[in-house]
């Protein structure tokens, strides 16, 4: 009797990964990656996983895991991908010994993420197979072909998971003699004609690599993943990934192809598939990857003017298509599907240790370059301490080239503090601030940098990172001293401030800003969630003392509420919600009349 479970696509990649045989497996936390890797963690008898310092260098372990003849996974987010290029790009050529799967989990719709990429270009790109699973079944079953696929022709194989697949549950069938598969690696056997790509040796690798994208093309046509179901001809609908199910709860009755090997593209399959219908219509998320390849075989597609390639499918979009298409009306389950939920503003948790740091940086005047993390919340008002954000790490050379730019001086001349700070969290440094903050220093720059360390990787879910002094599995760990990796470097002016000493932090800020020389200050505060410390508070506002100034509201705690309208719709007196409050003293020390107190 097959053993079935519920399972979201991400807890199905790390049941499969096992199953296969995987004994080698490395990422970085990244929403909708993360739970890969944690569930990673449950078969850590059999799987050796490691949280990595970034995505760049978790693709680097496993690439030398698989040379060794292991078979290796890596886990990322679809930006993470974009950091892990560099190795994948060369190792394309050099090809696996050991299976090598890469799971890029896409972000349509940008739910928690800074921009929308389709990581099926990347994989047509790095030459890499592609596999997209439309539910966790797949995902499980796909995981081990890719295995497969990847030994068998000597190529990484990218598995794309986008939110809707790796957060959604259904049921798995993993089979009833589910466990650990035979994780003895392959024999190595030094060859540096395969293994170092010099030019010489990398020349023939590209012939190589093309011939090996043939052979794929050809598999993908014969491929167990893509298959035709037959319908109404009068329409076939081609589609791949969350797509497909979408499709058939919109367009029940036509024929579908639909794709789960999706690069390279399988042509002679799709130009078959596009004989036998009237028309053809191509329904993916996002870019036109499949469409275009399409096109590009001189095949007639259907036009349409409903938007379908930004932002995340859903079935209304599609409804909205079909109505275009062909003017009738739309399956009962179609009509009555989620129309959206509300949206709760994004707000730092009450006590963050982060909050205190863009509030005296506001009041300081300074123009702030931000980062990814929790931290980003710090743009929105009250606290308005936020001038850009790009991508992991780019703060400091942000705030260097804004510097470079002469940005002080041009404020100094309209009458303003031009002050220049980069804003970084603990986990980002150790990912990508080390090396432009060495590079600060190194060209002359004069900017400060202040990492914001609450010991944990916090925004993805509290996972481990070099400063918190534990593995991904519960090891203890060696505890990275941030300022003393500044030291190393050649700074000069390091300090260490508790975050929740605001005067203490006022001064601090404000001497390495006005310093004229590069700086880093640390502020230090623990996550208040990670710590187990939210609605531990217990401070109070006396009615009676509050002058309804508005002081504490400037901190944008959301345990801070409105009480007593003083002005209609202007000024009213401070109340704190004492399930919110996490005791963190920050309103006390910002309220000017004494009002705020922790009862004894």
């Amino acid at each position: 009797m097959s053993r079935k479970i519920l399972l979201s696509a991400n807890e199905a990649v790390a049941w499969g990964a096992c199953k296969a045989g995987c004994s080698v497996a490395s990422a970085y936390p990244g929403t909708p990656s993360t739970e890969i890797m944690e569930n990673m963690r449950k078969f850590k008898d059999t799987v050796n996983c490691e949280w990595a310092v970034n995505e760049k260098c978790a693709m680097e372990v496993v690439v030398g895991a698989s040379i060794a003849g292991a078979r290796a996974l890596t886990a990322m987010k679809h930006v993470g991908l974009n950091v892990a290029m560099d190795p994948l790009m060369t190792f394309t050529y050099v090809g696996t010994n050991g299976g090598l799967v890469i799971v890029s989990a896409d972000d349509p719709g940008m739910h928690s993420s800074q921009n929308e990429q389709d990581n099926r270009n990347l994989a047509k790109f790095a030459r890499a197979p592609l596999l997209e699973p439309a539910d966790s079944q797949e995902a499980f079953d796909m995981v081990q072909e890719a295995f497969a696929l990847s030994e068998t022709y000597r190529a990484p194989v990218i598995l794309r998971l986008t939110t809707r697949t790796s957060h959604t549950s259904s049921v798995v069938d993993v089979g009833d003699d589910f466990g650990p598969g035979d994780t003895t690696p392959k024999p190595y056997v030094k060859d540096i004609s395969k293994t170092v790509p010099v030019p010489m040796f990398a020349r023939g690798q590209r012939f190589a690599a093309q011939k090996r994208t043939e052979a794929l093309r050809a598999a993908s046509c014969e491929s167990r993943f893509n298959r035709i179901e037959r319908g109404d001809n009068r329409l076939g609908i081609l589609t791949s990934g969350v797509a497909y199910q979408y499709v058939k709860e919109v367009f029940p009755e036509f024929s579908v192809l639909k794709l789960g090997f999706t690069n390279p593209f399988p042509a002679d399959l799709v130009r078959s598939f596009a004989a036998s219908v009237e028309k053809l219509l191509v329904v993916e998320e996002l870019d036109p990857f499949l469409e275009e390849q399409v096109r590009a075989m001189g095949l007639s597609v259907v036009e349409h003017e409903t938007e379908l390639n930004m932002m995340e499918l859903n079935p209304m979009r599609l409804v909205a298509l079909r109505a275009e298409l062909l003017k009738d009306t739309v399956p009962v389950e179609a009509k009555h599907c989620d129309q959206g939920l509300p949206t709760r503003p994004p707000v730092l948790c009450p006590g963050c240790s982060h909050r205190s740091v863009f509030y005296i940086l506001h009041k300081l005047g300074a123009t702030v370059t931000g980062d990814i993390g929790c931290y980003t919340l710090g743009a929105f008002p009250p606290l308005n301490a936020m001038d850009t954000t790009i991508c992991m790490g780019a703060c400091i050379g942000n705030a260097f080239g804004m510097e470079k730019a002469k940005l002080p001086e041009r404020q100094q001349a309209e009458g303003k503090k031009g002050r220049i700070c980069a804003v970084i969290g603990d986990s980002t440094f150790f990912h990508s601030g080390m090396t432009g903050l060495l590079n600060v220093l190194y060209n002359g720059g004069h900017i400060t940098t202040v990492v914001l360390d609450n010991r944990i990787t916090a925004m993805t879910g509290h996972q481990d990172n070099p400063g918190s002094g534990k593995t991904l599995c519960g090891d203890p760990a060696p505890i990275t001293d941030i300022c003393e990796v500044a030291r190393a470097m050649g700074y000069k002016r390091v300090a260490h401030v508790s975050a929740y000493d605001l005067q203490t932090l006022e001064t601090t800020l404000k001497d390495a800003l006005d310093s004229g020389e590069p700086a880093l200050v640390v502020a230090g505060g623990p996550c208040r969630v990670a710590a187990k410390l939210m609605g531990t508070g217990a401070y109070t506002v006396d009615p009676a003392v509050c002058k309804s100034c508005g002081g504490c509201f400037q901190l944008g705690c959301p345990a801070i509420e409105r009480g007593e309208e003083i002005v209609p719709g202007k000024r009213y007196k401070a109340r704190i919600d004492p399930a919110q409050c996490s005791g963190c003293d920050i309103c006390k020390q910002v309220c000017k009349f004494g009002a705020i107190s922790k009862p004894q």
